[in-house]
């Protein structure tokens, strides 16, 4: 897997947040290319582990080339983070000092053409991190309702045409099955009057971050493996999650603040019978945004959002 591509975004700021130490275990839920892990290995050397997740087949194969001088100190399992407490007890782990998730498509998933996550080349609409199994995107495009799919396009989206682009899908549909990329993009430009489309956004870019997220379950992996993730740091332990918008965002802020929540009883009551303590802190106030130079040499980093949290408990 010599030609697997992808650039770790503001790997400094993660091993500044994350702080590895030797004989530390660490995961990192969305290996990619193995920067983040990489470095992580190196800074906790000679005895840090480093537990890594991807549900890419292609990842794992690169991660496991790149991380190979480690040896067993990397442990690379194809799987989707999701399920990150069911894979420490099956090690016999139960507890880590610290966690990175690099979120959203890799680079090397949209440069492939054949994976289907681009708008810029024609492939199968695919779509799928995993493609041992699962719908596809030309299966959610072809099968579900007409509101199904506005919805889904509105809610993962954020896109203000959805119920038009829903419709033009459904129309297109009936004449023949959508099975490429470029099909989609068609059906997408027909369907936003072109004097709406934005200057500096491709006007397919919403309906497929749409589609992606659907097909990968995304938002919810996200939801419950950081609730595990939280759960699992040992006090003074670190997470770090970089998101490349705002529904991510928005899951990792809100996941953060009410780790970091103490009482939530009524104001009207004299004491607190909930009993609820704060279990983190955030470390990061507002988040982290690439540095300029960053973004010149990866533009993909202009969006990302670094946010820290810690555990206290």
């Amino acid at each position: 897997m010599e030609d697997f591509h992808h650039i770790s975004v503001m790997p400094d700021e993660v091993l500044a947040a994350l702080k590895p130490q030797s004989g530390g275990i660490y995961v990192d839920g969305t290996l990619g290319g193995a920067g983040h892990a990489g470095l992580i290995l190196t800074a906790s050397s000679p005895e840090g582990v480093l537990i890594g997740f991807d549900r890419d087949a292609e990842a794992i194969a690169a991660a496991g080339q790149r991380l190979s001088p480690f040896g067993s100190r990397a442990r690379l399992f194809q799987r989707n983070f999701a399920r990150i407490a069911e894979t420490l007890a099956e090690i016999g782990v139960d507890a880590i000092d610290g966690f990175v998730l690099d979120l959203g498509v890799s680079s090397h998933q949209l440069d492939r053409e054949e994976r289907g996550f681009s708008f810029m080349q024609d492939a199968p609409l695919d779509m799928r991190m995993d493609r041992s199994g699962g719908a596809t995107a030309a299966d959610l495009v072809n099968t579900l309702s007409e509101a199904e799919l506005a919805k889904i396009i509105t809610d993962y989206g954020e896109e203000r045409w959805s119920k038009r682009i829903a419709s033009f899908i459904v129309k297109a549909r009936e004449e023949q099955p959508i099975e490429t990329t470029l099909q989609l993009v068609d059906i997408v430009k027909g369907a936003i009057p072109k004097a709406k489309w934005e200057e500096r956004l491709h006007p397919a870019t919403r309906t497929f971050q749409a589609l992606r997220i659907a097909v990968n379950e995304e938002l919810k992996s996200l939801e419950n493996g950081l609730a595990d993730l939280l759960r699992l740091l040992k006090k003074g332990g670190r997470g770090a999650v970089i998101s490349f918008h705002s529904l991510e965002d928005r899951i990792v802020k809100e996941s953060f603040r009410s780790a970091a929540t103490g009482c939530t009883c009524p104001k009207e009551l004299p004491i607190c019978v909930c009993g609820k303590k704060p279990q983190c802190k955030v470390v990061t106030g507002k988040p982290l945004m690439a540095t300029k130079e960053e973004v010149a040499a990866n533009p993909r980093s202009r969006s990302a959002k670094l946010r820290v949290v810690e555990k206290i408990v």
